[in-house]
């Protein structure tokens, strides 16, 4: 199935047509206005000034020691954040809170075997690095990280599945391979492990970040608790059991470090799990049976689970405005689950499928479900996603919705992998680079899914030049999966 990428349009007028006709309550400003508009307006968050609203979301590189501290890759990458123009870090890359937590055998970890203080300092060294580089003032940077346990999708050090899992699930388990209830980690476990959430929290405060991501979003361990309707015991059943590891974690790191931001990753809203039978076929939604409710997702309506339903999402949001969460990014889904919706693309990765309908539906959807979040908590501050797809018309659509306030912030993902300073170029008014603009080809995708470091191997030389490049090709060309 064919659609039109953004990038065809070679005006904005063309543009505009386009996204009207899949999405026509959405709309895009047809002239930029740099850093005096709307994008380059300054704002609060975690307690600090940032002088424009791009954001860097987390981007990890599956380039970690096995040891999990940064490798040059890693360093590579935060440096290249550092000068994108961007002020707002938002998590940097998933840090796992303990080595069974990680989602491959190269992503950052605490307990790993690393001395987790001096990757943490050497990753802030490295994002102040690169705004000194581009002559930006390091201190005007506002930096999180990310704190995750990947739980069903973690993984052993040879990289082989061991799922701990926050409740049986009618359509995963199979998929990785959960096959009794040993499992499922009991409340005692996640009761532990909230200290070692507290524990990366402290080693974070001291090497100088602003603020903590407790991740719970992407089908990972605290996005698949806030699913639990059918865990029995303290963390399952209603929503006040599905969210208080969430809300106890929270309050633990708030103790623990009183002066320390948090945010939370949050994905508000899902639908039921897709599968094609290769990366060259549509995707389409696993079967399920007729009148039964799919109690296994958040965020989508149980009796129609491909559609939204996003009444305990906005009263988990007020939760967390009661605790003094001000800051949230909001995405959707899964990537393992619903690729296609979670991050939008033209091509599939080798693990995914062809989308079921032109991807800018996908980001039409990002953008309604942060505007209901908007306009059900004004007070909050909300970082936006799903809006790499757009291409060379992503700053029109990001600065109409900040100019009537239907989010706070633009996080960038994979463009930032491509085209780093693309925040640096709108903010100063200059011609996009379209040789650099990500066209979501998904290589940063498939590469990790293949035991590759993630990067943007079309358009950056530096990937490109690699061995690694070699090796892509021949799978791609293969047409293998996993």
């Amino acid at each position: 199935m064919q659609h039109d990428p953004p990038g065809r349009h070679r005006t904005a007028e063309a543009f505009r047509e386009h996204w009207r006709a899949i999405a026509p309550d959405l709309d895009c400003d047809l002239r930029l206005e740099g850093a005096a508009g709307p994008l380059g307006a300054p704002l609060s968050v975690f307690g600090r000034r940032v002088g424009n609203r791009f954001a860097i979301h987390p981007m990890e590189g599956w380039d970690a020691t096995r040891e999990g501290a940064p490798g040059e890759l890693t360093l590579r990458r935060w440096k290249r954040f550092g000068a994108s123009g961007a002020q707002l870090l938002w998590g940097g890359e998933a840090f796992a809170v303990s080595p069974d937590g990680r989602a491959h055998p190269h992503q950052l970890a605490h307990g790993a075997g690393a001395d987790t203080a001096a990757s943490l300092a050497a990753l802030g060294a490295a994002l102040r690095a690169g705004a000194e580089a581009v002559g930006d003032d390091p201190r005007a940077l506002v930096a999180g990280l990310q704190l995750t346990h990947s739980g069903r999708f973690a993984r052993a050090p040879d990289g082989s599945p061991r799922p701990r899992v926050a409740f049986r699930h009618p359509l995963l388990d199979a998929r990785v391979g959960v096959e009794d209830e040993r499992a499922v980690l009991s409340d005692g476990e996640l009761e532990a492990l909230v200290e070692r959430y507290v524990e990366l929290a402290l080693l974070a405060r001291e090497a100088g970040f602003d603020f903590v991501d407790v991740k719970a979003c992407h089908g990972y361990l605290v996005h698949e608790l806030l699913a639990a309707r059918s865990r029995s015991g303290r963390y399952g059943g209603d929503l006040a059991g599905r969210a208080r590891f969430l809300f106890e974690t929270i309050a633990a790191i708030r103790a623990a470090c009183p002066d320390l931001g948090i945010g939370v990753r949050l994905s508000v809203g899902d639908v039921l799990p897709h599968r094609a039978r290769g990366p060259q076929d549509v995707g389409s939604p696993e079967a399920w049976p007729e009148g039964v409710p799919y109690l296994a997702g958040f965020g989508l309506d149980a009796k129609r689970p491909t559609r939204f339903d996003l009444r305990e999402p906005l009263e988990l949001l007020g939760g967390l405005a009661q605790r003094g969460v001000r800051e949230v990014s909001v995405s959707i889904g899964s990537p393992y689950a619903c690729p296609h919706l979670q991050r939008p693309a033209a091509y599939p990765p080798s693990d995914g499928y062809l989308p079921p309908e032109d991807p800018l539906a996908g980001v039409a959807a990002h953008l309604r479900l942060v505007r209901a979040c908007k306009e059900a908590h004004p007070g909050m501050v909300f970082v936006g996603a799903g809006y790499t797809y757009l291409q060379e018309w992503l700053p029109h659509v990001a600065q109409h919705e900040l100019r009537h306030g239907h989010v706070d912030l633009v996080g960038i993902g994979r463009m930032a992998l491509s085209y780093p300073t693309f925040p640096r170029d709108v903010l100063a008014g200059r011609a996009l680079d379209r040789r650099r603009i990500c066209r979501t080809f998904s290589d940063c995708t498939t590469a990790p899914r293949n035991g590759l470091p993630s990067g943007c191997y079309p358009l950056d030389s530096f990937y490109s030049d690699r061995p690694e490049a070699s090796r892509l090709a021949e799978l791609k060309g293969r047409g293998l999966g996993r």
